[in-house]
């Protein structure tokens, strides 16, 4: 009489240990997330009518990681802070920190969480930032968005550093760059679903970006300079939903890259072009290292090169490994492309319209850039590029 009620009981227990131990593995297609609350200590960020950023991007960041380690068991959370600190002596050294915290962590994925400002209380809405240069940060006059960032900017005025990390951001095409935008493309679709006001996805010359070996975004969750998402932002609601948001994004992206990978995955692709799984490939993450791959921007050999006197190319692409001219990666120039050897770190580059004059490159510069954002004119002679 006993009997049936005690093995009711224990096929139910049975049951719900299997549920909570298929729930442990299930397949993600991230295994650490590393969340990066900006700012901190004496460095407050934005701040208005006395509320500053460095509190506002921690209690983001401690609920997404609630909600990941919550939601998404097995996946690590990896926080760059949990308290109001800065992580370095100078800006550089802070942002040196988180990147390296996240690349000890050996992360998959990098969020940065920050809060917008600007001049004009009107402005409003929510973006996402890859890594990556426009002719408007070249012209440093990306307004409200540069004034907010600049002191986390690389200082693109030296020649050298620039074709360095123009080169980073080319080899990042075929690594991480991809990646990161599909999980800023994912971000913003969530906001959009949440009712916010999208200001898209923006490439932007970040350190803490340039210097994470994985996929990486940092996101601006807001305008505190605008009354209205101030007002979101401060109370604990509007933090849930942001943080929410996030994790949702998360989970979409893992659901992307399972499917990029061949493992399944129900996630929409939210590029147009899947790209590869990432290979990582360590990034010059400081200004001496930046020195020593100065080399990386010397460039060589083309298929069928150009000989003699100094000629002018366009170059889209620069690998530490040789990449198939008709590559995917290449999109509408596939064939088109020139393959270049170097004696640096990037020992393949790839060019496109070789020219005998730099104004003749420069046109065809214009044409390249709705394809590559971070194209750029480069010099060659005999089949190799030169300063």
């Amino acid at each position: 009489m006993h009997i049936r009620p005690i093995l009711i009981f224990a096929l139910v227990a049975a049951m719900s240990f299997c549920n909570v131990a298929l729930g442990s593995n299930t397949a993600y297609g991230v295994k650490v997330v590393v969340i990066d609350a900006g700012h901190g200590g004496a460095d407050c960020g934005a701040h208005y009518a006395g509320v500053t950023e460095k509190y506002l991007t921690l209690k983001v960041a401690l609920k997404l990681g609630k909600m990941i380690e919550e939601g998404m068991p097995g996946v690590k959370v990896v926080y760059t802070r949990k308290t109001d600190k800065a992580l370095g002596p100078t800006k550089f050294d802070d942002l040196q920190a988180r990147a390296s915290i996240a690349n000890r962590a050996g992360g998959d994925l990098f969020i940065s969480i920050h809060v917008n400002a600007a001049r004009s209380s009107a402005a409003r809405g929510v973006e996402t930032l890859i890594m990556g240069e426009t002719p408007k940060e070249q012209r440093y006059n990306e307004e409200a968005l540069f004034e907010n960032n600049k002191d986390e900017l690389i200082d693109m005025s030296d020649e050298k550093t620039a074709a360095i990390v123009r080169a980073y951001i080319q080899n990042l095409q075929f690594t991480y760059g991809e990646y990161s935008e599909a999980m800023a493309r994912c971000i913003q679709k969530n906001y959009v679903a949440a009712g916010r006001r999208s200001r898209g996805v923006k490439r932007q010359l970040l350190r803490v970006l340039y210097a994470t070996d994985m996929p990486g975004v940092l996101t601006e969750i807001g305008f505190l300079s605008n009354p209205a998402e101030a007002a979101l932002m401060k109370s604990d609601k509007g933090q849930t939903a942001i943080a929410h948001s996030l994790y949702q994004s998360v989970r979409d992206y893992s659901d992307y890259v399972l499917g990029v990978r061949g493992h399944g995955g129900g996630g929409s692709t939210p590029t147009a072009e899947p790209a590869p799984a990432p290979k990582k490939e360590t990034a010059p993450s400081t200004d001496a290292q930046l020195g020593r791959h100065k080399a990386a921007q010397q460039s060589g050999q083309a298929t069928k090169p150009a000989t003699g006197k100094v000629r002018y190319a366009v170059q889209v692409l620069a690998h530490v490994k040789p990449v198939s001219l008709h590559a995917s990666e290449f999109k509408k120039y596939k064939g088109k492309v020139r393959q270049y050897k170097s004696d640096g770190r990037f020992k393949y580059k790839y060019c496109l319209y070789e020219s005998s004059t730099r104004e003749e490159a420069s046109r065809r510069l214009k044409e390249v850039k709705r394809v590559f954002p971070d194209a750029f004119v480069v010099k060659c002679s005999n089949g190799r590029i030169v300063k």
